[in-house]
Formats: C-alpha cells, structure tokens, sequence
C-alpha cells in the first residue's frame, strides 16, 4: 500500500465541488477561532466539544472519504492543535480519524511529546495506521530501539518499508538492525514462509560500506 500524500488547501479548492468548498471554508474558520480562543469565546464560554473537532469527523462526509485525511490535516494545522486535542481525537476517533492525526504530527511542531500515539499505532494490525505511524515522524522522533521494531512490523504485516522515515539514514550502518533482519529472515525460511522483498532492500542499506551483508537463503539453511 502506498500513502496518499496530503493536498494543500489549493489543491483541494480545485477537486471539491462548491458545497464542500464552502463546508471547509466555514470548517477552517471555526479552527482558526480554536486556535486564537482555546477557552471558547472571549466572554469565556467553553464549548463542550470544539466545533471544529466535530467538524474533523464529518470531514469524509462532506468533503469525500478520498480526500478526508487532507481536509482533517488542514483542520489540526489551523487550529494549531496540541497534544490533548490530538490525543483525544485519536482515542475517540475511528481508524480514518486515527491515521489522519499521525500523518498531521510532522507539521504540528510537537517534539516528540506525541510518540505515544505512534508507539499505540504501531501495537495495532491495522496496516494503514501502521504506514501512517512509521512516517517522517517516527523517523525523526523514535528510538533507535523502537524504530528497529517499526521496520520489522512494517516487514511482518506487508507494509512497504518505503512507508518508514528517513529510512536509508537510520539504516545505515546498523548492525543490530542487520542483526534483527538476518534473524527475522531465518525464521521465515525455516517455516517455508517467504522472506519480504522489502527485508533485502532494508539489509543493503545497513552496510556501512559498499559490502552489503547478506541473509540466509534456503539453500544456506539446509547445508
């Protein structure tokens, strides 16, 4: 699977039709009072939900289920969302919800106070959420040891390791990555399972050098 990237506002004025166009102006807007009054109304009245997190659920609605998670990333970014409204909305959210949340946290300028909700991406099956999670963010913010984790989920559930983040230059280098790719591809071959193609592309970038390492064949495992 390969990720749709996220349009930009002008793009999406050129794909919507005029009531969609409409519903996101009135949407962006209600974000954008969110972003200036986070306590509600200058007289202090808190709304209970924030119009523009229901409108972050109707997105795919009104907008269409196509271009959901870009009208739902222009709405985190105009409200200049945090880590308690995109926790909430990920948590309440449906999976659609969900992956849009994570592939927003590049631009929301958080640090690395949302890899929780990768880490929680990243536990599920779900191999949208799993593309989403393992994005720029993760590349920038995760461990070296969960990031590890985060290739080799990405190769046991058929997410493409393309999808991961700064990946050739995590990658190299790492021989405990390398370690864990030999060991992973060992156990496949021994339960006649095959090895994912993506699990060599990942292997070669690990060499520090022009020598890349190899993995076991299954003619090396029965010899």
């Amino acid at each position: 699977m390969t990720q749709t990237p996220l349009l930009s506002r002008k793009e999406l004025d050129t794909l919507l039709g005029g009531a969609a166009r409409a519903w996101l102006d009135e949407a962006l807007a209600e974000a954008a009072h969110a972003a200036t009054h986070p306590d509600g109304e200058p007289s202090g009245t808190a709304y209970a939900v924030p119009p523009w997190e229901l409108r972050y659920a109707a997105a795919g609605r009104h907008c269409g289920l196509a271009h959901a998670d870009s009208v739902r990333a222009l709405l985190l970014i105009e409200a200049r969302a945090g880590l308690p409204a995109l926790t909430r909305l990920y948590e309440q959210g449906t999976a659609a919800e969900r992956r849009a949340v994570l592939l927003t946290l590049p631009a929301l300028g958080l640090g690395p106070a949302a890899l929780p909700l990768v880490e929680d991406a990243l536990r599920t099956n779900d191999t949208t959420l799993i593309a989403a999670a393992v994005g720029p963010y993760a590349g920038a913010h995760l461990d070296p040891h969960h990031w590890r984790h985060a290739v080799l989920k990405c190769l046991f559930t058929g997410v493409p390791v393309e999808a991961v983040g700064d990946l050739a230059r995590r990658a190299r280098g790492d021989a405990e990555l390398a370690r864990m790719l030999g060991d992973f591809a060992a156990e496949r071959i021994a339960a006649r399972r095959p090895v994912p193609a993506g699990l060599h592309h990942v292997l070669a970038l690990t060499a520090p050098g022009p020598a890349a390492p190899t993995v076991p064949t299954a003619s090396t495992q029965e010899s």
